[in-house]
């Protein structure tokens, strides 16, 4: 599903992943965990295409270079970005946008776009799936919304649009339990043989919902060790120091 070899990344010329490999295959759901200024949100980043890093190495996505694929061709072939600190966007309805977004992608894929009618049914349908409040739909993008309602907006916008390679970006942060559980609800909900998930945490209480195969720690800018669920309730007892 998603295969990183020798992965480099600086900016400015400052070197921040330092030959990073990983092998995420379909059905696996991988955790990182890692101290700040470890790299995780840079491979993020530069998995969905965000520009401003200096990269080398190979990454491939569902057999095909990553390098290759602009942001939105990399979200139509299904991979899905769930931010940190998702943007407000005022004026912008959500039920719109989403409505908007989720058609690109059916038209993408050569699937018959939705209308309004049914839209609906399917948005409102996984909300009370997900137990997000269905007022969150009537309100302009983010805005005003609290760190719990962003993130259950992104955790949505996921269960919408059915991606096959799914990053989580510290979506754990800030989060209080309520908002956690729908989080992990969320994830447990699409999990299965041909999804797969990257989840890039800081904490080890995110991981009391969803069991990962495996966990990864990420220090100096490459994995520096790899267990399994265990792991990440090491870190938690001895911190990263003794890694």
């Amino acid at each position: 599903m998603l295969k990183i070899e020798n992965l480099n990344a600086k900016v400015d010329g400052k070197a921040i992943l330092n030959g990073l490999n990983l092998d995420i295959k379909s059905g696996e759901i991988h955790a990182i965990m890692g101290p700040n200024g470890s790299g995780k949100s840079t491979l993020a980043n530069i998995l969905s295409g965000k520009k401003g890093y200096e990269v080398t190495g190979t990454v491939t996505f569902d057999n095909k270079n990553i390098f290759d694929l602009g942001i939105e061709e990399r979200a139509h072939k299904g991979l899905f970005l769930a931010f940190q600190y998702p943007l407000e966007i005022p004026g912008v309805n959500t039920s719109n946008f989403l409505k908007t977004s989720l058609n690109a992608i059916r038209k993408s894929s050569g699937k018959k776009e939705l209308d309004a009618v049914d839209f609906l049914k399917i948005v409102k349908n996984k909300a009370t799936e997900l137990k997000i409040e269905e007022n969150i739909l009537n309100r302009q993008l983010n805005v005003g919304f609290s760190g719990g309602e962003k993130k259950k907006n992104e955790i949505l916008q996921m269960s919408l649009y059915e991606p096959k390679m799914v990053i989580l970006d510290e979506t754990d942060s800030g989060l209080d339990i309520d908002a956690l559980k729908v989080v992990a609800n969320g994830v447990n909900t699409l999990r299965d043989k041909k999804r797969s998930f990257l989840i890039i945490t800081h904490y080890q209480r995110l991981l009391d919902y969803i069991k990962p195969d495996f966990v990864h720690v990420l220090m100096d800018g490459k994995i520096a060790k790899t267990g399994c669920s265990e792991l990440a309730q090491e870190l938690e007892k001895v911190g990263y120091e003794k890694i």
